[in-house]
């Protein structure tokens, strides 16, 4: 069988990741992240928890979906600036038509460049201007997986101006990078609790949650976080009830995808 050079690196990368201890899967996105940029000659990448909601306004243009827990590999203030306006924008439903066509192709794998969701006149938008050249960017790569029909993981692939846009190969190569690693989506998603709830998992409830999937005991986690065993103990409970499990062995099953999760029944 005859593997290209491009194909070969995704799968040295896909077995790097998988090599990622279980409680490290921060660490493991962030190297994800930096691989992509050496990939598409991008300058930063940022990840999304996209979920649907149960309820939404009467013609919502975002067709019930939101943003959850924003991530980037290079978290400037400009573009955090940015992101939590575009959420909040969201929020209130209001939407690009950009973000709408990308909504449209929920419930299937996809990849965009932006001249593949939009015509060339949309380049001199104020919406482009704003979120993309006035922070020093050209072109985005967007990439959608379904992990059910409510939960999505959502990247985006950043190029600056002096990089000019993305070409069919850069999107093509982004995507067959990303398509592989279903497991790797869900163990993110649920790493940030999106899968779980409407409501995350707190930045608290995260630290704990890292030391659960490495063995420690609650007693030994609240040594190592320099916190009390019975906040250490509230917060586990929390844990257990937001995953919908009653013990850290079902936790685990649930990690490895032994165990299916509510939404996915």
């Amino acid at each position: 069988m005859v593997v290209s050079e491009q194909s070969a690196a995704a799968h040295v990368l896909w077995d790097e990741l998988a090599g990622f201890p279980a409680a490290q899967s921060d660490d493991a996105l962030r190297h994800l992240m930096r691989q992509l940029c050496g990939i598409a000659n991008a300058v930063n990448v940022v990840w999304f928890g996209g979920i649907r909601m149960a309820t939404s306004m009467p013609d919502d243009p975002m067709r019930g979906w939101r943003m959850r827990n924003v991530q980037m590999l290079h978290a400037t203030e400009a573009l955090k600036a940015c992101a939590d306006e575009h959420i909040n924008m969201v929020e209130l439903g209001l939407a690009d038509v950009m973000i709408q066509r990308n909504i449209e192709q929920t419930g299937v794998f996809r990849a965009n460049r932006l001249c593949d969701l939009v015509d060339e006149g949309w380049f001199d938008s104020a919406y482009y201007n704003a979120y993309y050249r006035s922070v020093g960017l050209v072109d985005a790569i967007w990439v959608g997986f379904p992990i059910n029909e409510d939960a999505e993981s959502w990247f985006g692939v950043l190029r600056a101006t002096d990089a000019g846009r993305f070409t069919p190969f850069d999107r093509d190569q982004v995507a067959y990078v990303l398509r592989g690693i279903k497991w790797f989506h869900r163990q993110v998603m649920l790493s940030h609790g999106v899968l779980v709830a409407a409501d995350a998992l707190t930045g608290a409830e995260r630290d704990v949650l890292r030391q659960l999937l490495t063995g420690r005991s609650e007693k030994e986690i609240a040594s190592e976080i320099g916190r009390s065993y019975h906040t250490v103990h509230e917060r586990v409970v929390s844990i257990f009830r937001k995953f919908g499990v009653n013990n850290r062995a079902a936790l685990m099953a649930l990690w490895l995808g032994k165990l299916p999760l509510d939404r996915e029944r």
